[in-house]
């Protein structure tokens, strides 16, 4: 059994991470870290997990955790995990950070864009960005993963077979999502309260959202071109769910059917990205709880354009299912294992 600790699992990440590997075969939670509740038992901050964990959660202390678990999740704010990691600590275990600290690999960048200092610059080249679908042979390697965001893993995996491909014109993608406020955390917040959020819909972060240089950085490589883009986030009132809408120029004339194709080159065998039916567009209801990325397209011929259209759960493949998917990987287990989750619905 892999021994697993997790750093914030009282978050909604977290949580979410507790909930998987509950019912993972190759895996066993040793550790349920968080600063917030030390002592106090994991199932009084969760009662969904009364009689299923009687553990009591623990400190953060990073190098104790090391010597006891085989890997360990930071579901934890920018900053904390770049602050903990060491080389002693990278020789005894691997670690797989859901924040933003290794995601990015130039530091200014990432000090620019999320306003702090980066306390380990030493280990971002190391670190691989952990969108199994593209790095899947880097991911089994590594002792690091950053394991990407929510809104990037939607707006990257719907555009990436295009944008590698040469199919669109980089300088006129446009990325409009929408979240539901799960995506926020769990802390209080005025703007996330049931009467600022219900009944409403609105952007946030507007030309500034600290996601915009992950997600240039990625297709940037994909393409093999510097990208610059559009990226406009928008909450909504639900509680899971990203849904992406993405605009391109088309650098050529295509049919459906020649899209289809790429779509299919670089997706057919994924399990978890499932490309839809012609003119079957994404919802966020059909991937809710699931590891699921639904994606599809439409060619507008009037314009010259394509939109392209991706769903998935924020919490599941843009946090915490994403997260086990890279363990899987990492220590040689089938991908999917604790990963089969149908969709819930309603």
């Amino acid at each position: 059994m892999i021994k697993v600790g997790i750093i914030g699992s009282t978050g909604y990440a977290g949580g979410e991470l507790v909930r998987i590997l509950t019912g993972h075969k190759e895996a066993e939670i040793v550790w349920y870290g968080s600063r917030s509740y030390i002592d106090k038992k994991y199932a009084q901050v969760y009662q969904n997990m009364f009689q299923i964990v009687d553990a009591v959660c623990m400190d953060d202390n990073m190098e104790e955790l090391a010597g006891q678990v085989d890997v360990i999740f930071t579901a934890t704010p920018q900053g904390l995990c770049a602050s903990l990691v060491n080389e002693e600590i990278l020789s005894k275990v691997k670690i797989i950070d859901l924040s933003a600290d290794f995601r990015i690999k130039d530091v200014s960048v990432y000090e620019k864009w999320y306003g702090i200092e980066h306390k380990s610059p030493e280990f971002i080249k190391e670190a691989v960005y952990g969108l199994c679908e593209i790095n899947r042979e880097d991911v089994k390697k590594a002792r690091l993963v950053a394991n990407p965001g929510c809104y990037t893993t939607c707006s990257i995996l719907t555009a990436y077979p295009l944008a590698k491909e040469g199919l669109i014109d980089m300088s006129t993608l446009i990325i409009d999502a929408k979240s539901g406020t799960s995506g926020a955390g769990r802390g209080a917040k005025l703007a996330n309260l049931y009467c600022e959020v219900n009944e409403n819909i609105k952007a946030y972060g507007v030309a500034t959202h600290r996601h915009t240089p992950e997600i240039e950085e990625q297709l940037g490589y994909a393409a093999g071109e510097k990208v610059l883009l559009n990226f406009t986030p928008h909450l909504v009132p639900m509680n899971r769910g990203i849904l992406a809408t993405e605009y391109a120029k088309l650098t050529k004339e295509v049919t459906y059917e020649e899209v289809k194709a790429i779509y299919d080159k670089y997706y057919a065998d994924e399990k978890f990205v499932r490309v839809l039916d012609k003119d079957v567009c994404p919802e966020t209801k059909w991937v809710e709880g699931s590891n699921y990325v639904d994606i599809n397209f439409k060619i507008d011929e009037r314009t010259g354009r394509i939109i392209m259209m991706g769903a998935m759960d924020n919490l599941v493949k843009g946090a915490a299912g994403q997260a086990v998917q890279n363990m899987n990987l990492m220590f040689g287990l089938k991908e999917t294992e604790g990963l089969e989750l149908v969709p819930m619905f309603p």
